[in-house]
């Protein structure tokens, strides 16, 4: 009952959400010049991004959403052009979902995923019945069994994947609490668990350094390409010459310098060809379904 009631307000504050841009004029396509970018946070760098395109006559436009759901809705229903909140782990889990199709039109960066702890120095010090929480949406929640089975705080069943829950769990040597709670609660619930296990991104935001974490993945292994953050577009507009010359935009010098100023350490710029990217995509999609 509780997920339906959640859906239903996610769903009522999308609806909402949609009233509020048409009200504000916020309705239409980059064929009048603007282009619409959902974030959730909004980073220095997309200030730095508009600055830019303004110089090439195109008006962008940041929306920074609070919830994970709303940037792929708002997306779907045609009230943004294009969003940057999401890896592709993510979005695949949201297409399949939802029946949309949304697809990645550039690479971003990679934040690490971590165990943080405000109690414990190390993996080894965290003692037997532990509470530990971890993101309670399927690709988040996903990656963070993997980062504890990397850690050998557990085992989890061979056909668990990247869309993992705590019933795939097969070894326990410590009896772990898992307790899910939202991604963008993992810091506050540092105060009330021995551990938690949270994205690098959200960790930055919190006040938290990446070096704090006790053990985090390897951004740079092939094991994280599921969670390489994306820019994204509605299948049907990713020919679109203005959401491509927006995308390019991103890679300035400009821009890059801003994104890289402003991770701190909390996110690695990668840069993927598109090709690879749906590809990647369409494989996540059909292992979430």
């Amino acid at each position: 009952m509780k997920h339906l009631l959640r859906r239903a307000a996610a769903t009522s504050a999308a609806a909402a959400l949609t009233a509020l841009l048409s009200a504000c004029g916020m309705s239409g396509s980059s064929a009048d010049g603007q282009v619409r970018i959902g974030v959730n946070g909004a980073d220095p760098e997309w200030d730095v991004l508009a600055e830019e395109a303004k110089k090439e006559g195109i008006d962008v436009k940041i929306v920074n959403f609070d919830d994970y759901q709303l940037p792929n809705r708002a997306l779907a229903d045609g009230d943004i052009e294009l969003n940057a909140f999401q890896h592709l782990a993510f979005l695949g889990k949201f297409n399949q979902q939802n029946g949309t199709d949304i697809v990645p039109l550039a690479s971003t960066s990679v934040a690490p995923m971590g165990l943080y702890s405000l109690k414990h120095r190390s993996v080894d010090d965290i003692p037997d019945g532990a509470r530990i929480a971890i993101p309670n949406d399927p690709s988040n929640q996903g990656r963070a069994l993997l980062v504890l089975r990397e850690a050998k705080l557990i085992g989890l069943k061979e056909k668990a994947g990247i869309y993992g829950t705590p019933d795939d769990v097969t070894d326990n040597p410590k009896h772990l609490e898992l307790t899910p709670v939202d991604a963008q609660q993992t810091p506050r619930a540092l105060k009330d668990t021995a551990a938690s296990v949270i994205n690098a991104g959200v960790a930055e935001q919190a006040g938290y350094r990446v070096e704090q974490a006790v053990f985090r993945d390897d951004p740079e292994s092939a094991a994280t390409r599921p969670y390489v953050n994306v820019i994204a577009a509605r299948a049907k507009d990713k020919g679109d010459a203005t959401l491509r010359k927006v995308v390019r935009l991103y890679r300035s010098a400009k821009v890059q310098a801003a994104v890289r100023k402003s991770g701190k350490g909390a996110r690695y710029v990668v840069d993927i060809p598109p090709a690879a990217l749906e590809k990647e995509l369409d494989r996540l999609t059909g292992q979430g379904s």
